[in-house]
């Protein structure tokens, strides 16, 4: 029994009896909003998208079926119920939410696809396959790439947030420095945007509590981001390293296959294989291999997977095999999701988050009684340090995980805490971190008042300052000699305020140099070894990409000392001639959103956007391959503790999944221009959609 309720943005309102009966609530109207998109992620999940979306999801279903997605998703699940049976039995509740309220929509027709069954650990898999790559594991086979070509300083230089990596900011402000005397919380998740996003407002209320939040579609509870009215949170990615790739050493028996272990020994792995079906084309056979170490995610005993034999001094194939903590432990942290939604100050959310897992994240959380929360919060192996920034060799002793390290904590200073990916309190648990700009520029702006009300959050957020601008720029000023256009150019680009604006052409003409830079230095013979990865699975291989890797660490690599005998000046006074006669243009008219969508639509307009890749306003793009941005914001947030109703939302789209809604794209317009939607908390301002929903 239950009751749904709507705003005017058609954000869901649900109230039950019990927190079982909301959450089975939560999963029908979650399916009946987003029906399609929970079908897509289920299916994703289990490995099984390229039988609707054909070929292009080919890769991605074979990395989910070598990595043991589901399987781990089922052990997990089983370790939830022999643990934690009351929250085994609301994810449950959940579930058969889900399978009561999915609905055929337009988009099965499309492909020919009814919706299937979701089972008990289901959204264990969602979860699973959403974050697997969040703490951005593939960035060891660069690094391995990198100091096998360019030697160990390459590591460093080219150490930067890179475009297959998930962020966000996030910033609390305590009650010292507010003008309602209680905290503000404030941020915006940083992902690839999706359509429908990734995020769904709602709110959870029953007896036992009432919270307002960002929740994943398919997961239960509010994990990230929550307001309970007494107590509030928020989350950025730590960047920590907690996911080891092994370099394995394989062979085939007459019985299966056997890996050589750090003890000297061959010893038989598990071994079994698995049909992937295709959208107009043949089945596709996948050898599913697991050593000790973990699931074998590339190569097998041949070596990789085009026959390269990659292989060690004596000729000895490789693989590698993926270690991630969910496989090791079988525990995904679902049993903080209750405690969490039941929290009413810090110290419940403190308690709630010691059983974290994954994603690792930097929390920050308030009360109204003025306690603030500053803490990482997963699980991360203790192992040697090599682990954390190569591959390791599995037949060698030393590099078994030890045990789990202890979540640092912090504090705010003058009242204030901000992460934006950087080094901060888990700066010992990982290696690559975002650059310090968004950081410094979200303390810098909130350093500009003594005191703050959660309605200035959003100048914040919208930000468009370039402080990684400097680099570019100061190889500029030096230039002399150029032709009357680029020397025009030039100028106008140094009196240029660094904002990354839509409507600005110096911002425009900044990233044409920018990009012709980048595309330069790629080309140059230096860097001619890292053009042509190893065959490594698709999935893997963003990663290994040369020209983004140059484009994200160009700052790095003007200020660096010297570059591989590269004439930096030289490029920069090609790029900015080439730049300078392309015809005029603003920013946006080449910065545009590029939504994923697993059924592209070619008639969708892209809409312009400000910011870049280090302004706080962070629309991704990669600097000299596209002006697209396919990563942003995901979602914008004000947690206000003194008046929850004086609390802000936004989502890059709207409430609903289907494309005939009025809430499909309703909240787009506020997205792009940075405003924020208020989070109603009165019941009698909002609209009741039926009368009872058993």
């Amino acid at each position: 029994m239950g009751e749904i309720y709507r705003d005017t943005w058609g954000i869901p309102h649900l109230r039950a009896g019990s927190a079982r009966a909301l959450a089975r609530l939560q999963g029908r109207v979650t399916a009946r909003d987003r029906a399609w998109q929970l079908e897509v992620e289920r299916h994703r999940a289990q490995g099984t998208s390229a039988s609707f979306l054909g070929p292009e999801a080919l890769p991605w279903d074979r990395f989910v079926r070598r990595a043991r997605l589901d399987d781990t998703a089922r052990r997990c699940f089983t370790t939830l119920q022999e643990r934690d049976p009351e929250t085994a039995d609301w994810v449950r509740a959940y579930v058969d939410g889900v399978n009561e309220g999915l609905r055929v929509t337009p988009e099965f027709e499309r492909v020919g696809l009814t919706p299937g069954r979701w089972e008990s650990w289901t959204p264990l898999a969602v979860w699973l396959s959403t974050h697997i790559l969040f703490a951005g594991f593939p960035a060891k086979l660069w690094r391995e790439e990198a100091a096998r070509h360019l030697g160990e300083d390459a590591v460093g230089l080219f150490a930067t947030d890179g475009p297959g990596t998930s962020g966000s900011n996030g910033w609390i402000v305590s009650g010292a420095r507010t003008v309602t005397g209680q905290a503000v919380i404030a941020g915006d998740p940083h992902r690839f945007i999706e359509d429908p996003g990734v995020y769904q407002q709602i709110r959870l209320a029953c007896d036992e509590f009432d919270v307002v939040g960002l929740a994943v579609p398919g997961v239960p509870g509010i994990a990230h981001f929550g307001h309970t009215g007494t107590v509030a949170w928020a989350i950025t990615n730590a960047m920590a390293d907690y996911q080891d790739l092994y370099r394995e050493r394989l062979r085939r028996t007459g019985a299966g296959v056997e890996a050589l272990g750090p003890d000297g020994d061959w010893r038989r792995i598990a071994r079994h294989t698995e049909l992937v079906r295709v959208a107009g084309e043949e089945p596709v056979e996948v050898e599913v291999l697991e050593t000790e170490r973990g699931p074998v995610i590339a190569g097998g005993p041949e070596g990789l997977d085009d026959g390269n034999a990659d292989g060690t001094d004596d000729g000895t194939p490789l693989a590698l095999a993926l270690r991630y903590p969910p496989r090791v432990t079988g525990d995904l942290g679902f049993s903080a999701l209750l405690p969490l939604l039941r929290a009413r100050r810090v110290a419940d959310v403190d308690r709630a988050l010691d059983v974290w897992a994954e994603p690792v994240n930097v929390v920050q959380a308030a009360d109204t009684e003025g306690g603030l929360l500053h803490r990482v919060a997963g699980r991360v192996p203790v192992r040697a340090r090599a682990n954390g920034t190569r591959l390791v060799p599995a037949w060698e002793p030393g590099h078994e995980w030890t045990g789990w390290h202890e979540m640092p904590r912090a504090g705010l200073t003058d009242g204030v805490a901000v992460m934006a990916n950087q080094r901060g309190p888990a700066a010992g648990l990982g290696v690559e971190f975002a650059p310090p700009h968004r950081a410094d520029r979200i303390r810098a702006l909130l350093d500009e008042r003594r005191e703050w009300a959660s309605s200035g959050m959003s100048a914040i957020h919208t930000d468009t300052h370039l402080a990684s601008a400097a680099a570019l720029l100061d190889q500029l000023a030096a230039l002399d000699g150029l032709t009357p256009a680029a020397a025009d150019l030039r100028a106008r680009l140094l009196r240029w305020d660094r904002r990354m604006d839509a409507d600005s052409q110096e911002a425009a003409g900044f990233a044409a140099v920018r990009g012709a830079l980048v595309r330069r230095l790629a080309a140059e013979p230096a860097f001619a070894a890292l053009t042509a990865p190893p065959a490594y699975p698709e999935i893997l291989l963003p990663w290994l990409a040369l020209l983004p890797r140059i484009g994200f660490a160009l700052e790095h690599l003007l200020r660096a000392e010297e570059l591989y005998g590269i004439d930096r000046p030289e490029l920069v006074r090609q790029a900015v001639e080439e730049a300078a006669g392309q015809p005029a243009a603003r920013w946006g008219d080449t910065h545009r959103l590029a939504a994923w969508r697993a059924l592209p639509d070619p008639s969708k307009e892209a809409p312009a956007l400000s910011g870049d890749h280090d302004c706080v306003l962070c629309t991704s793009a990669v600097p000299g391959w596209t002006d697209l941005a396919a990563r942003g914001p995901a979602a914008r947030y004000v947690w206000d503790l003194a008046r929850r109703e004086d609390s802000r939302w936004i989502v890059p789209h709207g409430a609903s999944g289907h494309p005939d809604s009025p809430h499909h794209h309703d909240q787009l317009p506020l997205w792009l221009t940075g405003e924020l939607a208020p989070v109603v908390t009165d019941w009698a301002h909002l609209t009741k959609e039926s009368e009872r929903d058993d």
